[in-house]
């Protein structure tokens, strides 16, 4: 078949057109993949405005960012933000991060200490995959009216408040009942016989505990809803939504449980094959500023990594962490460490057979 000099010609300018057009596309967007109220509207329309860039946001969670960036080999999109726990294994199992360029970032924004132990949980063959963006806590939300009992995990299984409790069927509920129990999961992790022996075990208490669960939460706002109806009076879950309800109910507190809240850290980090690292990079830094990431943390309801963040944020939430983490329970807040691979597994087979009898 003969093909004119014009008409290959013509086809190639297109092409090439085309695929300008997808890079300059590409360099004009950023394609974030987060949780909900981590990019408020007006931080992204002042990081358009600031960049030139667009902000494409699909929310999430940790075990969906998984999912999504495992089925694509760490494709479609640009920056993910899963907790620091959730990135040794997953990255172990199915590399869907690449390696940090910590030159390019302005790490002197960030707070120190954070900052080391988040690249510490997220290091991978020297390699760092992770940064700290916000941080919070899960703990107990109660109606210390209808609910004055409740002060551990525990105490969401008992006659008292039976029928109006809930928690998510995700596993830390599973890392929460085990210390309740008076165990300690974390110091189980390399021991993977040990930790399915526990988790086994928690299963079962958890079981039991159906008879008292109204319902198992999955969005936050069923659970607030249900707690501001009375349907529920006491809850596991983070803090930010506690704080959120005694602003509308004195009541209703975000509690320390006794065997210690969990303490987590959402990250930045770079999925394997982003096409726009130059943005998210970008996006990174911004959210360093002080005075972003009180926006931020307004949005967001907790606080963040960003060093000067704080002398910004709202002076009630700052008390409303200071009533719920005396210091003591604040010394006792159990972080999450890097989980290693494989024990998400074990932890799935158990909350598929709890899953399943429901």
């Amino acid at each position: 078949m003969k093909i004119s000099i014009g008409k290959m010609a013509t086809g190639i300018l297109l092409g090439t057109l085309a695929t300008a057009a997808g890079t300059a596309q590409a360099a004009d967007t950023l394609r974030l993949l987060t949780w909900a109220d981590y990019a408020p509207k007006e931080v992204i329309e002042q990081f358009t405005k600031e960049t030139g860039i667009t902000v494409e946001v699909t929310l999430s969670n940790n075990e969906e960012m998984i999912s999504k960036l495992r089925a694509t080999g760490g494709a479609g999109f640009d920056l993910a933000q899963p907790s620091q726990d959730r990135i040794l294994g997953p990255q172990q199992d199915f590399h869907i991060y690449k390696p940090l360029d910590l030159g390019k970032v302005q790490v002197a924004e960030f707070k120190p200490s954070m900052l080391e132990a988040t690249k510490k949980n997220t290091t991978v063959a020297g390699k760092v995959y992770g940064l700290p963006e916000i941080w919070g806590t899960d703990g107990l939300v109660v109606n210390s009216k209808l609910a004055p009992q409740v002060k551990d995990y525990g105490d969401l299984c008992t006659d008292a408040v039976a029928g109006k409790v809930s928690y998510r069927l995700k596993r830390p509920a599973l890392i929460a009942f085990a210390f309740a129990s008076g165990a300690d999961p974390f110091a189980e992790y390399g021991n993977a016989k040990a930790y399915q022996a526990l988790m086994e075990k928690v299963g079962a208490t958890l079981a039991a505990c159906k008879k008292d669960v109204k319902f198992y939460w999955d969005g936050k706002d069923a659970l607030l809803n249900g707690i501001r109806a009375g349907e529920v009076v006491a809850a596991m879950a983070w803090d930010t939504g506690g704080w959120k309800l005694n602003g509308e109910n004195p009541d209703i507190k975000f509690v320390a449980p006794k065997s210690g809240a969990l303490g987590w850290v959402d990250t930045f980090a770079i999925p394997a094959k982003g096409r726009n690292d130059a943005a998210a990079y970008k996006w990174i830094n911004f959210n360093l500023r002080p005075e972003i990431a009180a926006k931020v943390a307004a949005s967001a309801g907790n606080f963040t990594a960003s060093q000067g963040a704080e002398d910004k944020m709202d002076p009630k939430l700052k008390a409303q962490f200071a009533a719920s983490f005396p210091d003591a329970d604040f010394k006792n807040i159990k972080w999450y460490p890097a989980v290693p691979a494989g024990l998400e597994a074990i932890e799935g087979k158990v909350l598929d057979r709890l899953q399943a009898s429901n």
